[in-house]
Protein backbone atom coordinates (compact mmCIF):
# COMPACT_ATOMS: atom_id res chain seq x y z
CA UNK A 1 0.00 0.00 0.00
CA UNK A 2 1.43 2.94 -1.19
CA UNK A 3 1.50 6.89 0.85
CA UNK A 4 -1.46 8.17 -1.02
CA UNK A 5 -3.68 5.12 -0.47
CA UNK A 6 -2.85 5.18 3.17
CA UNK A 7 -3.03 9.27 3.13
CA UNK A 8 -6.98 8.24 1.66
CA UNK A 9 -7.48 5.71 4.49
CA UNK A 10 -6.63 8.07 6.95
CA UNK A 11 -8.38 10.92 5.13
CA UNK A 12 -11.43 8.69 5.38
CA UNK A 13 -11.27 8.22 9.47
CA UNK A 14 -10.53 11.63 10.09
CA UNK A 15 -13.48 12.78 7.73
CA UNK A 16 -15.72 10.02 9.72
CA UNK A 17 -14.82 12.17 12.94
CA UNK A 18 -15.96 14.93 11.49
CA UNK A 19 -18.84 13.84 9.86
CA UNK A 20 -20.98 14.19 13.37
CA UNK A 21 -18.99 17.64 13.86
CA UNK A 22 -22.08 19.94 12.68
CA UNK A 23 -25.75 17.64 14.04
CA UNK A 24 -23.54 18.15 17.74
CA UNK A 25 -22.61 21.71 17.18
CA UNK A 26 -26.70 22.37 16.47
CA UNK A 27 -26.88 20.09 19.43
CA UNK A 28 -24.18 21.83 21.54
CA UNK A 29 -25.42 25.90 20.97
CA UNK A 30 -29.30 24.92 21.89
CA UNK A 31 -28.30 25.34 25.20
CA UNK A 32 -24.32 26.79 24.91
CA UNK A 33 -23.97 30.38 23.66
CA UNK A 34 -21.64 29.62 20.17
CA UNK A 35 -18.63 31.21 21.88
CA UNK A 36 -18.54 28.44 24.29
CA UNK A 37 -19.42 25.99 22.03
CA UNK A 38 -16.86 27.07 18.85
CA UNK A 39 -14.00 28.18 21.22
CA UNK A 40 -14.59 26.50 24.65
CA UNK A 41 -13.95 23.19 22.76
CA UNK A 42 -10.58 24.15 21.72
CA UNK A 43 -9.74 25.14 25.21
CA UNK A 44 -11.23 21.62 26.47
CA UNK A 45 -8.91 20.29 23.18
CA UNK A 46 -5.39 22.51 24.38
CA UNK A 47 -5.60 20.85 27.59
CA UNK A 48 -5.45 17.67 26.25
CA UNK A 49 -2.78 18.49 23.86
CA UNK A 50 -0.41 19.97 26.61
CA UNK A 51 -0.54 16.85 28.34
CA UNK A 52 -0.07 14.71 25.31
CA UNK A 53 2.93 17.22 24.57
CA UNK A 54 4.23 17.06 27.97
CA UNK A 55 4.04 12.75 28.02
CA UNK A 56 6.07 12.34 24.81
CA UNK A 57 8.46 15.55 25.56
CA UNK A 58 8.09 16.81 21.84
CA UNK A 59 10.58 19.26 21.24
CA UNK A 60 9.18 23.22 20.63
CA UNK A 61 8.21 24.25 17.04
CA UNK A 62 11.37 26.34 15.17
CA UNK A 63 10.24 30.16 14.49
CA UNK A 64 9.33 28.60 10.71
CA UNK A 65 6.94 26.14 12.10
CA UNK A 66 5.47 28.25 14.45
CA UNK A 67 4.69 30.71 11.62
CA UNK A 68 2.31 27.76 9.82
CA UNK A 69 1.09 27.29 12.98
CA UNK A 70 -0.65 30.60 13.78
CA UNK A 71 -2.07 29.89 10.49
CA UNK A 72 -3.24 26.32 11.04
CA UNK A 73 -4.76 27.40 14.51
CA UNK A 74 -6.43 30.33 13.12
CA UNK A 75 -8.15 28.27 10.46
CA UNK A 76 -9.08 24.90 12.26
CA UNK A 77 -9.09 26.00 15.99
CA UNK A 78 -10.55 29.42 15.57
CA UNK A 79 -12.19 30.23 12.43
CA UNK A 80 -13.92 27.22 12.02
CA UNK A 81 -15.14 26.14 14.82
CA UNK A 82 -16.31 29.68 16.00
CA UNK A 83 -17.97 30.63 12.36
CA UNK A 84 -19.51 27.51 12.48
CA UNK A 85 -21.12 27.59 15.36
CA UNK A 86 -22.61 30.80 14.83
CA UNK A 87 -24.28 29.68 11.52
CA UNK A 88 -26.01 26.48 13.05
CA UNK A 89 -27.93 29.20 15.36
CA UNK A 90 -29.63 29.96 12.47
CA UNK A 91 -29.98 26.87 9.76
CA UNK A 92 -30.72 23.36 10.33
CA UNK A 93 -27.34 21.22 10.28
CA UNK A 94 -28.53 19.44 6.80
CA UNK A 95 -28.04 23.12 5.80
CA UNK A 96 -24.46 22.97 6.37
CA UNK A 97 -24.22 20.32 4.10
CA UNK A 98 -24.09 23.49 1.07
CA UNK A 99 -20.47 24.54 3.20
CA UNK A 100 -19.40 20.49 3.31
CA UNK A 101 -19.57 20.75 -0.53
CA UNK A 102 -17.57 24.43 -0.89
CA UNK A 103 -14.73 23.29 1.27
CA UNK A 104 -12.71 20.89 -0.50
CA UNK A 105 -12.95 23.24 -3.31
CA UNK A 106 -11.46 26.07 -0.42
CA UNK A 107 -8.89 22.71 0.81
CA UNK A 108 -7.61 22.28 -3.08
CA UNK A 109 -7.06 26.10 -3.30
CA UNK A 110 -5.41 26.81 -0.05
CA UNK A 111 -3.21 23.72 -1.37
CA UNK A 112 -2.23 25.85 -4.28
CA UNK A 113 -1.59 29.03 -2.85
CA UNK A 114 0.35 27.63 0.44
CA UNK A 115 1.60 24.83 -0.66
CA UNK A 116 3.01 24.92 -3.81
CA UNK A 117 0.28 22.06 -5.30
CA UNK A 118 -0.74 22.41 -8.59
CA UNK A 119 -3.72 20.29 -9.34
CA UNK A 120 -4.10 19.91 -13.15
CA UNK A 121 -7.21 21.18 -15.50
CA UNK A 122 -8.79 17.89 -15.14
CA UNK A 123 -8.76 17.64 -11.74
CA UNK A 124 -10.16 20.97 -10.88
CA UNK A 125 -13.05 20.06 -13.04
CA UNK A 126 -13.68 16.37 -11.50
CA UNK A 127 -13.32 18.58 -8.20
CA UNK A 128 -15.91 21.03 -9.22
CA UNK A 129 -18.64 18.04 -10.42
CA UNK A 130 -18.39 16.91 -6.88
CA UNK A 131 -18.81 19.89 -5.26
CA UNK A 132 -21.22 20.46 -7.44
CA UNK A 133 -23.39 17.23 -6.99
CA UNK A 134 -23.15 17.56 -2.82
CA UNK A 135 -24.51 21.45 -2.68
CA UNK A 136 -27.45 19.83 -4.68
CA UNK A 137 -28.39 16.77 -2.86
CA UNK A 138 -28.26 19.14 0.32
CA UNK A 139 -30.63 21.04 -1.48
CA UNK A 140 -32.62 18.64 -2.36
CA UNK A 141 -32.67 17.42 1.26
CA UNK A 142 -34.18 20.27 2.54
CA UNK A 143 -31.08 22.92 3.27
CA UNK A 144 -33.59 25.74 1.40
CA UNK A 145 -32.82 28.79 -0.42
CA UNK A 146 -29.41 30.56 0.45
CA UNK A 147 -29.54 32.85 3.46
CA UNK A 148 -27.36 35.10 5.78
CA UNK A 149 -26.26 32.62 7.48
CA UNK A 150 -24.30 31.51 4.65
CA UNK A 151 -22.25 34.06 4.62
CA UNK A 152 -20.70 32.27 8.12
CA UNK A 153 -20.51 29.02 6.41
CA UNK A 154 -18.77 30.51 3.74
CA UNK A 155 -16.06 31.92 6.21
CA UNK A 156 -16.02 28.43 7.90
CA UNK A 157 -15.12 26.63 4.81
CA UNK A 158 -12.52 29.46 4.20
CA UNK A 159 -10.46 29.26 6.95
CA UNK A 160 -10.93 25.26 7.50
CA UNK A 161 -9.51 25.23 4.15
CA UNK A 162 -6.33 27.68 4.43
CA UNK A 163 -6.00 25.65 8.10
CA UNK A 164 -6.38 22.24 6.66
CA UNK A 165 -4.05 22.85 3.98
CA UNK A 166 -1.01 24.22 6.15
CA UNK A 167 -1.79 22.38 8.87
CA UNK A 168 -1.43 19.15 6.11
CA UNK A 169 1.70 20.22 4.55
CA UNK A 170 3.32 21.32 7.92
CA UNK A 171 2.54 17.44 8.99
CA UNK A 172 5.02 16.11 6.67
CA UNK A 173 8.05 17.30 8.12
CA UNK A 174 6.13 18.00 12.06
CA UNK A 175 3.56 14.52 12.69
CA UNK A 176 0.38 15.08 11.76
CA UNK A 177 -0.65 14.93 15.71
CA UNK A 178 1.86 17.29 16.62
CA UNK A 179 0.43 19.76 14.45
CA UNK A 180 -2.79 19.87 16.00
CA UNK A 181 -1.82 19.60 19.48
CA UNK A 182 1.15 22.51 18.72
CA UNK A 183 -2.07 24.92 16.86
CA UNK A 184 -4.08 24.30 19.81
CA UNK A 185 -1.34 25.34 22.28
CA UNK A 186 -0.43 28.54 20.02
CA UNK A 187 -4.44 29.46 19.83
CA UNK A 188 -4.62 29.40 23.33
CA UNK A 189 -4.20 33.16 23.55
CA UNK A 190 -6.93 34.26 20.96
CA UNK A 191 -9.26 31.72 22.46
CA UNK A 192 -9.09 31.81 26.09
CA UNK A 193 -10.31 35.61 27.01
CA UNK A 194 -13.40 35.64 24.97
CA UNK A 195 -14.33 32.13 26.59
CA UNK A 196 -13.77 33.62 29.92
CA UNK A 197 -15.33 36.43 29.31
CA UNK A 198 -18.60 34.23 28.58
CA UNK A 199 -18.01 31.75 30.83
CA UNK A 200 -20.75 33.67 33.70
CA UNK A 201 -23.05 32.73 31.50
CA UNK A 202 -22.51 29.20 30.77
CA UNK A 203 -25.62 27.37 32.06
CA UNK A 204 -24.18 24.56 34.15
CA UNK A 205 -27.53 22.78 34.20
CA UNK A 206 -28.37 22.47 30.68
CA UNK A 207 -29.76 19.12 29.35
CA UNK A 208 -26.87 15.86 28.79
CA UNK A 209 -27.03 16.33 25.51
CA UNK A 210 -25.97 19.06 24.82
CA UNK A 211 -22.88 18.66 27.03
CA UNK A 212 -22.52 15.38 25.44
CA UNK A 213 -22.55 17.21 22.12
CA UNK A 214 -19.96 19.91 23.13
CA UNK A 215 -17.59 17.17 24.78
CA UNK A 216 -17.62 15.34 21.48
CA UNK A 217 -16.39 18.71 19.11
CA UNK A 218 -14.18 18.89 21.76
CA UNK A 219 -12.50 15.72 22.24
CA UNK A 220 -12.93 14.12 18.76
CA UNK A 221 -13.49 16.92 16.48
CA UNK A 222 -10.94 19.55 17.75
CA UNK A 223 -8.57 16.74 18.13
CA UNK A 224 -8.06 12.93 18.03
CA UNK A 225 -9.75 13.64 14.06
CA UNK A 226 -6.74 15.70 13.59
CA UNK A 227 -4.52 12.89 14.38
CA UNK A 228 -5.71 11.03 11.43
CA UNK A 229 -6.87 14.05 8.93
CA UNK A 230 -2.99 15.61 9.23
CA UNK A 231 -1.22 12.62 8.30
CA UNK A 232 -3.55 11.54 5.52
CA UNK A 233 -2.94 15.38 3.92
CA UNK A 234 0.84 15.23 4.27
CA UNK A 235 0.99 11.37 2.96
CA UNK A 236 -1.52 12.01 0.04
CA UNK A 237 -1.48 15.61 -0.75
CA UNK A 238 -3.61 18.32 0.44
CA UNK A 239 -5.87 18.20 -2.97
CA UNK A 240 -5.97 14.40 -3.45
CA UNK A 241 -6.99 14.00 0.48
CA UNK A 242 -9.06 17.28 0.57
CA UNK A 243 -11.24 15.21 -1.68
CA UNK A 244 -12.36 12.93 0.76
CA UNK A 245 -14.51 15.89 2.67
CA UNK A 246 -17.10 15.52 -0.18
CA UNK A 247 -18.22 12.48 1.68
CA UNK A 248 -18.87 14.03 4.79
CA UNK A 249 -22.45 14.89 3.96
CA UNK A 250 -23.34 11.22 3.80
CA UNK A 251 -21.02 9.85 6.25
CA UNK A 252 -23.64 11.87 8.53
CA UNK A 253 -26.77 10.60 6.89
CA UNK A 254 -25.58 7.38 7.75
CA UNK A 255 -24.67 7.92 11.04
CA UNK A 256 -28.17 9.66 11.64
CA UNK A 257 -29.48 5.80 10.04
CA UNK A 258 -27.34 3.88 12.68
CA UNK A 259 -28.12 6.33 15.70
CA UNK A 260 -31.38 7.50 15.24
CA UNK A 261 -32.73 5.29 12.82
CA UNK A 262 -33.44 7.59 9.81
CA UNK A 263 -33.63 5.83 6.57
CA UNK A 264 -31.69 6.21 3.47
CA UNK A 265 -33.44 6.73 0.20
CA UNK A 266 -32.42 5.57 -3.51
CA UNK A 267 -31.82 9.27 -3.91
CA UNK A 268 -29.45 9.30 -1.13
CA UNK A 269 -27.49 6.33 -2.47
CA UNK A 270 -27.25 7.72 -5.76
CA UNK A 271 -25.95 10.89 -4.91
CA UNK A 272 -23.65 9.17 -2.76
CA UNK A 273 -22.11 6.95 -5.56
CA UNK A 274 -21.48 9.45 -7.74
CA UNK A 275 -19.37 11.54 -4.95
CA UNK A 276 -17.66 8.56 -4.63
CA UNK A 277 -16.96 8.07 -8.64
CA UNK A 278 -15.52 12.13 -8.73
CA UNK A 279 -13.09 10.94 -5.77
CA UNK A 280 -12.38 8.05 -7.24
CA UNK A 281 -11.83 9.84 -10.92
CA UNK A 282 -9.49 12.38 -9.27
CA UNK A 283 -7.18 10.04 -7.77
CA UNK A 284 -5.98 9.34 -11.16
CA UNK A 285 -6.29 13.44 -12.24
CA UNK A 286 -2.67 14.42 -11.93
CA UNK A 287 -1.87 16.78 -8.64
CA UNK A 288 2.28 17.88 -8.97
CA UNK A 289 3.17 18.31 -5.07
CA UNK A 290 6.43 20.35 -4.58
CA UNK A 291 9.63 18.50 -2.08
CA UNK A 292 9.70 18.81 1.61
Amino acid sequence: MNDEIKGMALGVVGVAIFSITLPATRIAVSGLEPVIVGLGRAVVAAGLAALTLAITRQPLPTPAQLKRLVVTALGVVLGFPLFSAIAMLYVPAVHGGIVLGVLPLATTAAGAVFCGEKPSPKFWAVALLGSALVVAFAMIRGAGALQAADLWLLAAAVSAGAGYAVGGELSRTMGGWQVICWALIVSLPFIVPPVLWYLPDVDWRAPLPVWGAFLYVAVFSQFLGFFAWNRGLAMGGVARVGQVQLLQLFLTLLASAVLLGEVIDAVTIGFAVAVVGTVAISRRMPVARRDV
